[in-house]
């Protein structure tokens, strides 16, 4: 996995619905009262190195719609996510170990792989300033391991999406901590372009809040379009979307899959995001190109509906 990063603005085209919680390609749960399921999702990878599904599946395919945002709860659904050590220190590598706890109160051995993954890690600081997205191993014991580097001092969040053998996909969250001198960064400002390792992605459309928005994310480089976006975790692009403030969660992959038929590997991928509410969001998407995984990050603001909804036809494209 590549190593933690900074950064800053918004990309890639992708089908979102930013409700909720936890399963990569769909609704688990949605932040906020709309009644329906979101898209869930997880995946992950460090952010600064660079098939279709049910509308209502995710990682966890089918999970059932909740008032509680993904992530914002360490318990939830007669499972636990036990942190065996919460304290780090900035800038050097220690073993991230947790343990997730099933409704009989014992450690989760089998889980349902979604998206190649049993379990995709994502670790964020508090202030949205940096983001690691990474697959952990998992003992016969049940403990996870995973070698993390916070990258500077903070307060940060360490997000496990997964679901298990025999449930349902959900997200569960923990706070975690590097001592030092923390300096906090302010959101970056909302911008439709976000340029990493030579790759300029760019987002077309605007969130608009308590209903269905579509944006299409477009991959370039060097001034020519990518059309060549290589699979990775079984999609051409992953995007975590984060609701500043509070951190409730969600991780969404694009409309379409490689090897479907009608899916294009690039430039553009098509997502559709569904923000609970008013307020600015934090994206980060990942895609894989030349062998290495990059992450485009951005700030969204999602404001009060202007017009009438979109037709159902528009917003019913999800994995």
């Amino acid at each position: 996995m590549n190593t933690p990063a900074k950064l800053s603005t918004f990309a890639l085209g992708l089908a979102v619905v930013l409700g909720a919680a936890a399963g990569i390609g769909h609704a688990v749960g949605p932040v906020g009262d709309t009644g329906k399921p979101a898209a869930h999702a997880g995946m992950q990878h460090d952010a600064k190195n660079g098939s279709t599904e049910d509308e209502h599946s995710g990682h966890g395919a089918g999970a059932p719609a909740d008032d509680v945002p993904g992530g914002l709860m360490i318990s939830q659904h007669g499972y636990t996510l036990e942190p065996v050590n919460r304290v780090f220190h900035a800038g050097q590598p220690q073993d991230l170990a947790f343990v997730l706890r099933g409704p009989d109160g014992k450690p989760v051995t089998k889980y349902a792989a979604t998206h190649e993954k049993d379990l995709h890690l994502i670790v964020v600081r508090r202030d949205l300033a940096d983001f690691i997205h990474v697959h952990p191993s998992l003992d016969a014991d049940g403990t996870w391991h995973y070698p993390l580097t916070l990258p500077a001092p903070g307060q940060y969040r360490m997000f496990t999406d997964f679901q298990p053998a025999d449930g349902e996909g959900m997200t569960l969250g923990a706070d975690i901590s590097a001592a030092g001198d923390y300096q906090p960064a302010p959101l970056p400002a909302p911008s439709a372009t976000y340029e990493i390792d030579g790759y300029t992605v760019t987002l077309d459309g605007k969130l608009e809040a308590g209903r269905t928005s579509k944006l299409t994310l477009s991959v370039s480089r060097d001034g020519k379009p990518v059309t060549d976006l290589q699979p990775y975790l079984a999609a051409y692009g992953h995007l975590v979307a984060l609701r500043d403030g509070d951190l409730a969660y969600l991780h969404v992959h694009p409309e379409g899959a490689p090897g479907d038929g009608r899916t294009p590997a690039g430039p553009g991928i098509t997502f559709y995001v569904q923000a609970p509410t008013t307020g600015d969001y934090r994206l980060f998407m990942d895609f894989k190109h030349g062998d290495t995984v990059h992450t485009a990050a951005f700030t969204a603001h999602a404001a009060a509906p202007t017009g009438p909804a979109p037709a159902a036809s528009e917003t019913a494209h999800h994995h």
